[in-house]
């Protein structure tokens, strides 16, 4: 079953380059599915081009679901990553 968080982004300019690019990688490490969505919109997180093109800004509430094997070591390196990068508090 499909595990998921929510979280607000925090970070000044939004889910910028950079972060987006270190979820991607992150997602990357996982076999579960795994996307981001905001506002009625999903996107793939082990795509940068997916998530760039979904321009989340900061205030946005954002959902990060896992579906798979590894769903929960998934999404806790995904929310690790979006600490650690300063996109959520």
């Amino acid at each position: 079953m499909a595990q998921k968080f929510n979280a607000t982004i925090v970070d000044k300019v939004g889910l910028h380059a950079r972060p987006a690019s270190q979820l991607a990688k992150e997602a990357s490490k996982y076999e579960a599915d795994i996307k981001i969505s905001v506002d009625g919109k999903n996107g793939n997180l082990k795509s940068i081009m997916n998530v760039m093109a979904m321009a989340i800004k900061s205030g946005q509430e954002v959902v990060v679901e896992a579906d798979g094997p590894d769903e929960e070591q998934a999404l806790a390196g995904i929310k690790k990553v979006m600490t650690d990068t300063g996109l959520i508090g």
